[in-house]
Formats: C-alpha cells, structure tokens, sequence
C-alpha cells in the first residue's frame, strides 16, 4: 500500500510539473508543450542538484521511478495512437508536385545533415557520445532524429497565428505528415539493424511481422456490424479496448526486441480513416488518456538521461547539432518551396515550420535510447536542438510577416500620386461701377 501511494503521490508531483510549465509557456508566447518539455526535464536534475543525492534517492527509490518509466511509456503508447492515426489526413492537400518538393527538400537536406553530424561525432572518437551501436543504424538513427517535423506542434502554431488554411500553413502540414510517415519507417530499420547479431534481427523481424499482423487484425475488426454497434452504444468501451489493444501490441513487440513506440504507431495506422471517421471520437479520448500522462515521460527523460548527460556533453556538439539541425531544415523546405514555384516570403514561412519539432521528436530519440543506439551526451544535444527549433518558429514567423508588412509598404510608396486638381478659380463679382 505504502508502494502505490508513493508512486501515486510522485505521480502527482509530475503533473503538477507539466501545469507549471504549460503556464510558463503561456507567458512567453510559447506552445505549451515546449514548457512542459523544459520544466520536466529540468526537474530531476535540479531536485539532485538541491537535495543532493541520498534524499534524491529517498524521494524517488529506483521502484518507484521504475512505476513512472512504465506510466511514461505507456502514455506515449497512447497518445501515439492518436498521432499516427492523424497522418491519414482528410481533406485534399495541397497539389501532389508542390507537396514532392517541399517534402523531398525537407527530408533530403535534414538526412544529409545528420549523416553529417554522425559523421563528425565517429570522426571525433569520443565513446561516450558514439556508444556501441552498428555503425550503419547509428548512421540511420541520428538521420532520422534530424529529419522529424512534430506535426502536433506545427498544427497548434498554425492555429494560434491563424495559418490552418493559409497556401504555406497547408503546404508545411502536408508534407510534414509525409516526412513523419517516412520516418517511422526509417526508424524501424534503424532498431532492426541495431539489433546487431542475427538473432536479434530475427527477433526484431519477428517482432515487426506480429505487429503488422495484430494490426492488420484491429483493422478489419473496427470495420465490422459489431464493432460499430459498441462504438454507437458503448464508445467509452470502444475506446478502452482500443487502448488496451495499443497497448498489448506495444509492448509485445518490445518483449521480442522492438520498442514499443513502434507497435503503437501501427495500431494508430490501422483504424479506418482519418479525423473525421466515426472511429475518431474514441481515437481522440485514447490520445487524451495518454497525452495526459507525457509529462511523466520528460521527467523520467530528465532523471535517467540529462542527469549524467549534462556533465559530459559538450557545447560544441550543442551547437553544431543545432546548427545542423536549423540548416537542414530551414533551408530544405525554403528549396523544395521555390522549386515548386512558391513566393520567397512563402517559402520562407514553410522552411520555418518544418524547422517545428518538439514532442515527436523527442519520441523518436526515446526509441532510439530504448534500442542502445543513442548516448545521453548525443541525446541531450538532439533534446536542445529539438527545443531550440521549436522555440524559434514563431519568432521567424514574425519576423517574415514584418518583412511582408514592409514589402507591402514599400510598393505603396513607389505608386504615383493622385494628380492634384487646380484649384478654382474665382469668379470676380462685377461692382455696380464694373456693371455700369
């Protein structure tokens, strides 16, 4: 008993975190989930640093951070049903040739760019932030942490400018769900290939091919009488079972060797539709369940992965990954923009979105951790770099709007002035002597 009240009184605490930081967001501008991140990993990390370590470890006993590892984990398992059920998208997008662009400059560059950070840091040597992985899926996994676009971020800065149904708002939402999908892909490759023996790659492979089939499975069970009667009837059940269903996939395909991320992301693929679709209420209501629970990831990330990473990485992989980061993608979705014949002002603003990380990629590095292929020293600098790019999109959107507002008022000086029109003339009244 003593157990679960500790664990449901930690529990508390990390919650508590997530409304502090979601409030400081709110005071500088910021989306919530940016203050959420930073509070939650800052807060194991300042609570050893305060209370030193014995009462750090008295506070938070390795059982209990062991309860909140599993609450984290499976949150985002929830939550990830509903972001990978969103890439099915709805209504019509943007035309196919503008979207290839824009998707392939935002994806090419990036990968490009994380070949050449991976490449730096095995040039470098240093084991503590190269780690023991295959070569080739250490290559493929930072690849892959630099190309990420959080689609859930981007929607929600898209909606608070007013840029949902803009040409460059619907250009960038498009072609990060495609990034994204590509993505997960690349990813399952990169655990697989990170398995490094046969057997593990067996077992990983196994590990895929019951995912698919479990899949496969849900999907043409959503789509029969029965599952539709429950849905109109009992949509909280229908939604707990979904849960439940995410969740023994998930973590079935993790026994065998694959991270759960991976298993959920499937599930999430394989309800019917997109967001518009009967089946998206109970979506909606799972991903509510497990976005709730998040902030228990970032602090468990803070505790097991910043605090020996703070102290050994260096700012100059910081920066360069940051840098790398930016260019990749900043520049990427400016020139598949102006290849596909977009404004510079407009190509400007998508190259700034898909410049938009933030939660999703720290998913994607939290399976990377899972599967050994990432060290904290590396991860820390992909957590700042993610961070930092999120942070500065509405910056450099105000700062393109203003240059569009000065472009705008330049044009209107250039324009000739209406000609002014010669004032009348007096008529003279005649006098009586003039009259005479």
């Amino acid at each position: 008993m003593l157990y679960f009240t500790h664990v449901a009184v930690a529990l508390a605490v990390v919650l508590s975190i997530a409304v502090l930081g979601r409030a400081v967001a709110r005071l500088l501008r910021q989306p919530e989930v940016v203050g959420e991140i930073v509070v939650g990993l800052l807060a194991g990390p300042a609570a050893l640093a305060l209370l030193g370590p014995g009462a750090f470890e008295a506070a938070l006993p390795d059982a209990v951070l062991e309860a909140l590892t599993f609450v984290a984990k499976a949150g985002l398992v929830l939550f990830l049903v509903g972001l990978a059920h969103g890439l099915h998208g709805d209504s019509a997008g943007p035309p196919g040739r503008t979207t290839a662009w824009v998707s392939a400059g935002s994806l090419v560059l990036p990968l490009l760019s994380g070949a050449a950070l991976a490449g730096w840091v095995v040039a470098t040597g240093d084991p503590a932030v190269r780690g023991s992985a295959p070569l080739p899926a250490f290559f493929l996994m930072v690849m892959v942490a630099m190309s990420i676009t959080a689609v859930p971020v981007m929607a929600r800065v898209l909606a608070d400018r007013g840029m949902s149904e803009s040409a460059a708002g619907r250009l960038a939402l498009t072609s990060a769900i495609l990034i994204d999908s590509i993505g997960w892909l690349l990813l399952t490759v990169a655990v697989a290939a990170g398995a490094g023996t046969v057997a593990g790659v067996l077992s990983s492979g196994a590990a895929v091919v019951l995912g698919v089939a479990c899949a496969l499975a849900v999907r043409y069970g959503l789509r029969t009488p029965a599952a539709g009667r429950m849905l109109l009837k009992l949509p909280r059940c229908a939604a707990a079972l979904l849960g439940t269903a995410a969740l023994l996939v998930a973590f079935g395909m993790e026994h065998l060797g694959m991270t759960a991320i991976l298993g959920s992301a499937l599930i999430g693929l394989a309800i019917p539709g997109g967001t518009s679709t009967p089946w998206a209420g109970a979506v909606a209501t799972v991903s509510r369940a497990g976005r709730a629970l998040v902030p228990a990831f970032f602090v468990v990330t803070g505790v097991t992965v910043l605090t020996e990473a703070l102290t050994t990485a260096s700012w100059t992989l910081i920066v360069l990954t940051v840098v790398l980061g930016t260019l990749g993608k900043v520049l990427g979705g400016y020139g598949g923009a102006r290849l596909s014949g977009s404004p510079p002002l407009v190509a400007g603003r998508i190259g700034v979105l898909m410049n938009t990380r933030g939660l999703t990629e720290l998913i994607v590095l939290q399976a990377g951790v899972s599967a050994g292929l990432l060290t904290a020293p590396l991860t820390l600098a992909l957590i700042v770099m993610a961070l930092a790019t999120t942070v500065m999109t509405g910056p450099l959107l105000l700062l393109l709007d203003r240059a569009a507002d000065g472009r705008t008022e330049a044009r209107r000086g250039l324009r000739p002035l209406p000609a002014e029109r010669p004032a009348p003339t007096e008529i003279p009244v005649p006098t009586e002597s003039g009259a005479r």
